[in-house]
């Protein structure tokens, strides 16, 4: 009798992390099922809104793609950070803090023309973004503080500001005591795309595809990957580190922000304190889906955004919201489970062998 192990492949299954997606998202949606019938509710009745509601229309495209660009913007943060072995942890801060400076810039900007109000904000988000980052990269690169602890604990620091702003001087004298920051001006809108979408999709897919150009076709992007697979190799190939971590983790943040400006003049009518919606804490599972790859990204993003806009719909059905959230969880176990026996597989190995190895020589 013995006992199962895993052993390294050779080779990685050929397309397996897309089968291991695919195979997550089957079982999440077979789990799925089984929920849904012990709660009493038709499962294929569920399904069908979902998919209505989420990808069934031009509509309803427009909206699951604005759901995606905050996920997929937080996701590449996450993943920028994770090419050098790095986890930002922090991406739902540094998108209240892009949202907080592009609505600086609203209230500053008020009657400029719409491109150039549009073009300071976002350019304001993303240096928001970055300047949360610049602790944890200073900390990190210069004497070695883990970035997963300075980056989280920023959340609540970002947090905290945005209530003080929208409770105190950001407060609108208009809004009857309500704890209210003042409307956002028309020109501080981003224009219409198609249906409710914007052109946020067009500027997040451009940033997307841009780093992952960068990232794989640049001096740059190869010393990221080197630096990020051994640091010993980096040192000797006249790379610093340092400044590798500064830049990559000031470069999440910022693009972190750019999601919280693009959601503020996308999605929003004023800056509040629920702006992010969870999406930096969904960015991390985006970017482990992806394998913190860029080109994976959008891809993960989109699928994220689905199931989270069918998963508000049906709650008209009387279904719990809980669901949308159980099924991301399932398909993100699924996908990173199918992801280990892509590259590993299982082989029993009989007790006695596994005795002699486990002894000592004499």
């Amino acid at each position: 009798m013995g006992r199962l192990v895993l052993v390294r492949r050779e080779q990685a299954v050929k397309g397996g992390q897309p089968l291991a997606f695919l195979i997550g998202l089957v079982s999440a949606l077979a789990i799925g099922i089984l929920l849904l019938v012990l709660s009493g509710h038709d499962p294929m009745a569920v399904y069908e809104r979902m998919f209505d509601s989420s990808v069934g229309s031009p509509r309803s495209w427009s909206i699951t793609l604005n759901r995606a660009v905050p996920l997929g913007l937080a996701g590449l943060a996450v993943a920028v950070a994770g090419s050098m072995g790095l986890w930002n942890i922090g991406a739902e801060g540094q998108i209240l803090a892009g949202a907080m400076m592009a609505a600086w810039m609203a209230r500053i900007g008020e009657g400029w023309p719409s491109p150039l109000l549009i073009t300071i904000m976002l350019l304001a988000s993303i240096l928001g973004g970055a300047l949360l980052g610049l602790g944890p990269a200073v900390a990190r690169a210069q004497i070695g503080v883990n970035e997963i602890i300075t980056t989280l604990m920023l959340n609540e620091v970002a947090l905290r500001l945005l209530q003080w702003l929208i409770h105190g001087p950001w407060k609108d004298p208009e809004s009857k005591g309500f704890p209210l920051a003042p409307m956002l001006p028309g020109e501080a809108r981003l224009p219409d795309l198609f249906e409710r979408a914007h052109w946020g999709a067009v500027i997040s897919l451009v940033v997307i595809a841009l780093f992952g150009l960068v990232a794989s076709r640049t001096a740059w992007g190869y010393e990221l990957r080197v630096a990020g697979s051994s640091g010993e190799t980096a040192r000797y190939a006249g790379i610093s580190l340092k400044r590798k971590i500064m830049t990559v983790l000031v470069l999440s943040g910022g693009i972190a922000g750019l999601a919280g400006g693009i959601e503020l003049s996308g999605n929003a009518d004023r800056i509040v304190e629920g702006i992010s919606a969870g999406y930096g804490f969904a960015g991390i599972i985006v970017a482990a889906l992806a394998l913190m790859r860029p080109s994976g990204v959008a891809a993960v993003a989109l699928l994220f955004g689905a199931v989270q806009v069918g998963g508000l719909s049906i709650q008209t059905m009387g279904v719990s919201s809980s669901v949308s959230t159980i099924l991301q969880a399932l398909i993100l176990f699924g996908a990173i489970g199918a992801g280990v026996f892509s590259r590993y597989s299982l082989k029993r190995v009989q007790k006695e062998k596994q005795l002699s190895e486990e002894s000592p020589s004499e």
